[in-house]
């Protein structure tokens, strides 16, 4: 019933609006042109309200990424996710050693075995998003082989 609703509030300005445009463009006469704006605002009304949901969708999980700073990585914290995409794409830390990696991001990580660490990115904005995430660095021999990111 509420989708109806919703579709219906989509609907009543998409009538108006072809029924604008048809007496516009003077098509049909003053009787038969409310008939004629139906179909579009029939056809067009759930397709409007797809989309102005899926906008919505978009604007509530955006957010901007920015190149790594280590500045900005030690003192910001809870918005380490703006970098993770950087730090991912430019295999910044592919090759490096422990001890480079802990220089570079600091000692703050979680230790899941000898060859997987984890760093907390806070939480990356989004619907229904109350996990944070954490950049995952797996080593192999000493080395980071793969860098990723996840929701703990």
């Amino acid at each position: 019933m509420s989708l109806l609703f919703s579709i219906l509030i989509v609907g009543i300005p998409t009538y108006l609006f072809f029924n604008w445009v048809l007496k516009k463009w003077n098509i049909g006469n003053k009787s038969n042109r409310k008939f004629i704006a139906i179909i579009p605002a029939i056809c067009l009304s759930p397709l409007l309200y797809i989309s102005i949901i899926y906008i919505w969708f978009f604007i509530a999980s955006y957010y901007p990424t920015t190149n790594f700073n280590k500045n900005e990585w030690h003192t910001n914290t809870t918005e380490r996710y703006k970098m993770s995409q950087d730090i991912i794409e430019s295999d910044l830390l592919i090759g490096k050693t422990k001890k480079e990696v802990s220089n570079l991001l600091g000692d703050d990580f979680y230790i899941y075995n000898s060859n997987h660490i984890a760093y907390q990115l806070g939480f990356v904005p989004g619907l229904f998003n109350i996990d944070p995430d954490v950049l995952d660095i797996y080593f192999e021999n000493g080395i980071v082989v793969k860098v990723s990111q996840h929701k703990t």
